[in-house]
């Protein structure tokens, strides 16, 4: 059995788990609610959850689980928790710290209403380690939809879907019309160990630990094109 299959059935249980666990742990949205919380986040998000710009991520329909899992986190990077999954976004500090979980289910349900505006992939040319520039976007293509075989990287669309619409039962979010650079950001992050929250199945980290910097980049500017 290769690293591959076997990470590919690690990926399936733990979506099967997590799947069980969603049901009933999470206090229902209102997203009529969310919306009057919502004001604060627009100037970096829109006020639509569409954000203009890719130092931010559009949180428009990425999904009210994994929305809502994120903003708990964020709010706890205080420490309030210790057992608790927590990640620190300095842009973020002190704005979540008084909002119940009441409060972050209905953002979440507010910006999970709204649909995503694509951002568009780009024709563009990434170097391999051996020096080949190859076309970005099939190279997107193939590591969002096979992976990469030789390194153990297992395709996206797995968890994401292969319309990069996410996994919301699982907690997995939309991933198509997000910004490259945020995407890319993120990807750099989980390799380097400085976004934890994939939990203790570590999917992330696992994932982009094998990707090289050309295969990370290629990705990420096929996947702000999907929809």
């Amino acid at each position: 059995m290769n690293n591959l299959f076997k990470d590919t059935l690690k990926v399936a249980f733990v979506v099967l788990g997590l799947g069980g666990l969603a049901q009933g742990a999470m206090a229902e949205g209102n997203a009529a609610e969310g919306e009057k919380l919502a004001a604060s986040c627009s100037a970096c998000h829109g006020s639509d959850g569409n954000s203009p710009s890719p130092m931010f991520p559009k949180l428009a329909g990425l999904g009210e689980k994994y929305l809502v899992d994120q903003l708990k986190a964020i709010r706890n990077a205080n420490g309030a928790n210790p057992k608790a999954a927590s990640r620190s976004i300095p842009e973020m500090t002190g704005l979540l710290d008084k909002m119940s979980d009441q409060d972050l289910a209905n953002l979440a349900a507010f910006f999970d209403s709204k649909p995503m505006q694509l951002s568009g992939a780009k024709k563009a040319e990434v170097q391999l380690n051996s020096g080949q520039k190859v076309d970005a976007l099939k190279l997107g293509e193939q590591i969002y939809r096979a992976g990469n075989l030789e390194t153990a990287v297992p395709a996206c669309s797995g968890c994401h879907s292969p319309t990069g619409k996410g996994n919301e039962p699982a907690g997995f979010p939309r991933l198509g019309g997000q910004h490259a650079d945020y995407i890319a950001k993120q990807l750099r992050d989980f390799r380097a160990g400085n976004r934890t929250t994939d939990g203790d199945a570590q999917i992330m980290r696992g994932v982009a630990k094998h990707l090289s910097d050309a295969e990370l980049e290629a990705v990420a500017n096929y996947i702000s094109g999907l929809h």
